[in-house]
């Protein structure tokens, strides 16, 4: 939770473990993955193996998912082959997912599309989700339809599919695949569900929902944000 959420107290609690086991190893590599602290991750990958912990399918999935958010595409294919060679891991969804994010979001496209492709397991609602967020990152239409397609048919229900791709279309000025796309949401009576967010302030988690006005202090908060926005267009930003 600490290392999620990018607190300090993350390596306080990590050091004061009298034994740490392959699962305390993983929660702090999902935490360094989480921030995009690929360097950290790495060492702490080494760390682990020094001990004579054993990594297994989900330290993969958290140093496979850290070389993602940090665009570090070398050492994720090193990993990747790593699992399979040293580990004996079959790769499993979540570790394609993963490069075919690393891939994608480093605007590999057409190699995340190939990779997939390639796949000798059939590609999930995740794998495909992950070519769409990269088609969001680098505006490629012609990808974001046929990952977008896929997706319809494994998970119809989600509406977060149907919002992406016709975001897409917006960016590129197509108005009629954006209206097509949500007349089919309409049809099928999918609404996207409101976005949220949380941060801690002095030891108190505040929650906040899109468009919401429930927190007690939302008067002061929407005060704050005006004068900062005067402030940025009083200084050209």
């Amino acid at each position: 939770m600490y290392g999620k959420c990018g607190s300090e107290e993350t390596f306080h609690v990590f050091d004061k473990m009298p034994e740490r086991d392959v699962v305390s190893w993983n929660a702090m590599l999902a935490g360094y993955a989480q921030q995009g602290r690929g360097k950290e991750a790495f060492q702490l990958f080494e760390q682990m193996k020094k001990t004579g912990t054993i990594p297994n399918e989900i330290t993969f999935v958290g140093i496979l998912s850290a070389c993602s958010h940090a665009g570090l595409v070398d050492q994720g294919w090193h990993y990747f082959e790593t699992m399979s060679r040293d580990y004996h891991i079959t790769p499993g969804p979540r570790h394609y997912a993963c490069m075919v994010d690393l891939l994608g979001r480093s605007g590999f496209l057409d190699q995340a599309k190939d990779f997939i492709n390639k796949m000798p397991v059939e590609p999930d609602e995740v794998v495909w989700g992950a070519l769409l967020g990269a088609c969001r990152i680098h505006t490629n239409v012609d990808l974001a339809k046929c990952a977008a397609e896929h997706l319809f048919e494994l998970e119809p229900q989600n509406a977060g599919n149907y919002v992406l791709l016709s975001n897409i279309y917006a960016v590129v000025g197509k108005w009629d695949d954006v209206r097509r796309v949500r007349a089919m949401m309409k049809d099928r009576g999918l609404k996207k569900e409101p976005g949220c967010s949380w941060m801690e302030v002095n030891n108190t988690l505040h929650t906040f929902l899109t468009g919401s006005t429930i927190h007690p202090q939302t008067k002061e908060i929407y005060a704050t944000l005006e004068e900062l926005s005067r402030q940025m267009k009083d200084l050209g930003v």
